[in-house]
């Protein structure tokens, strides 16, 4: 492989590039955080709904549990439901985006490259 120096503008998208990788890369991550976090939820909903209002039960609060009147307990993950299902939609028009931003950039890329990266490019 021969030492050949890209032009600074293919330089400076390439970094871009890795820049938007990077970027979807942690917002993936996040997204599947939450996806986690909103099924766990879902499922304490779920369990919730065949329990008596009277029926003790407990939350866990770091290392212990603490009790908690049901209807408290529901009304508090509903909240966080309500909260994950919003924060997902952001991540995932976010992500969609940077989608977008990354197959432009790669095909910007390419065009260039394959024009053997002629200055004064787009």
């Amino acid at each position: 492989m021969s030492n050949v120096q890209l032009p600074p503008n293919i330089q400076e998208r390439l970094a871009r590039l890795q820049q938007l990788q990077s970027t979807l890369q942690s917002l993936l991550l996040q997204k599947q955080r939450l996806d986690l976090e909103l099924n766990e939820t879902e499922r304490a909903l779920k369990t919730l709904e065949g329990v008596s209002s009277e029926t003790k039960v407990y939350r866990s609060v770091g290392a212990i549990l603490v009790e908690k009147k049901r209807d408290e307990l529901v009304k508090e993950l509903t909240e966080r439901k309500e909260f994950l299902e919003m924060r997902s939609k952001v991540i995932e028009k976010q992500e969609k985006k940077t989608r977008e931003r990354l197959t432009s950039l790669q095909r910007t890329l390419q065009k260039e490259l394959s024009q053997g990266a002629a200055p004064g490019g787009p």
